[in-house]
């Protein structure tokens, strides 16, 4: 459960599917998780959910990296929660 402790994760597109998926594998694995999506906050709130309620940390936040002001936010966003 350590091997990312200490360690920031971002994943874009984490509000369902595969995203989703290695959002919850990188928080398994310890990471602190940065839920990126950009049009699901719901699902976005639900994988964040799913990860604090198994100890671990995450935060959900809008963007879309294919916008460079979107991105910059989420990496912001990153480092000032994490």
């Amino acid at each position: 459960m350590s091997k990312l402790k200490g360690k920031v994760a971002v994943v874009t597109g984490a509000s369902k599917g595969i995203g989703a998926a290695i959002a919850k594998s990188l928080a398994g694995e310890g990471a602190s998780v940065v839920v990126n999506y950009a049009s699901s906050k719901a699902g976005a709130d639900a994988v964040v959910n799913t990860i604090t309620k198994a100890g671990g940390r995450a935060i959900a936040v809008g963007g879309d990296v294919s916008k460079a002001d979107d991105a910059q936010k989420i990496i912001d966003t990153a480092v000032k929660n994490f």
